[in-house]
């Protein structure tokens, strides 16, 4: 089943502001991290689960979907794309743990999202990058606490 509209990312509203409705990416600002080093992730994870609206629904489908319609390389393409996150995670400090669960997210994507007709709905619904993100804001957001406290 694909899912309706946006989920909640983070709970902290400093995190992630509203999208906006143009339905462009959606900002990320964090006391110490420049916003350059998030934001071009949070705008290609926008791109790959969140670009499109399907007519007369509030439902949301991006690249990674629509590759995934395609036989045989398009989950491949789009789970190369999503390792992206996963490295800029990795640079930015995400603990091995978490990287693991990241890399868990990419590889039911990839597995599941094979599958004929089942798999190109549950890609679709799945939203591993928009996982991913979320779980990088997470570990941002406790190593800003860290600092500070």
């Amino acid at each position: 089943m694909l899912t309706r509209g946006r989920q909640a990312e983070s709970a902290s509203p400093a995190s992630a502001q509203a999208e906006p409705a143009t339905g462009a990416a959606p900002s990320f600002k964090s006391a110490g991290q420049s916003e350059p080093d998030i934001q071009h992730l949070v705008t290609l994870v926008h791109l790959l689960e969140d670009f499109l609206r399907v007519p007369g629904t509030k439902w949301r489908i991006g690249l990674d979907g629509l590759l995934g319609l395609v036989p045989g390389v398009g989950d491949l393409i789009g789970a190369l794309i999503a390792t992206y996150v996963l490295k800029e995670s990795a640079r930015l400090g995400v603990s091995r743990t978490t990287l693991a669960r990241m890399a868990g997210n990419i590889a039911l994507d990839f597995a599941l999202g094979a599958m004929p007709l089942v798999g190109d709905i549950f890609d679709m619904a799945f939203k591993a990058n928009r996982r991913n993100l979320k779980l990088l804001r997470r570990h941002l957001e406790r190593a800003q606490r860290v600092s500070k406290g």
